[in-house]
């Protein structure tokens, strides 16, 4: 939640001294409800980038890698 308060305060949604005031309210918070009217006057952030595709680009980057280097062994043993 601090780091939620510390986007909005880097996106000029809150003054320093509200965003100290709603970080005291944070680490003093007992429920979720208690959390979420604490930013429930601030729009909501975008969602974040999903972490799979860049593991599927880094799975795919390896797969490509892995077949590059069938074809030139191949090739290194086709002209042997």
């Amino acid at each position: 939640m601090v780091l939620v308060l510390e986007r909005h305060t880097a996106a000029g949604r809150l003054t320093l001294d509200e965003y100290t005031e709603r970080v005291d309210r944070t680490l003093a918070a007992r429920t979720q409800g208690d959390l979420a009217r604490i930013t429930d006057d601030l729009p909501p952030e975008p969602p974040a980038p999903a972490a799979e595709h860049s593991g599927h680009q880094i799975a795919i980057a390896f797969l490509i890698a892995f077949l590059g280097l069938l074809v030139v062994a191949g090739l290194v043993t086709a002209f042997r």
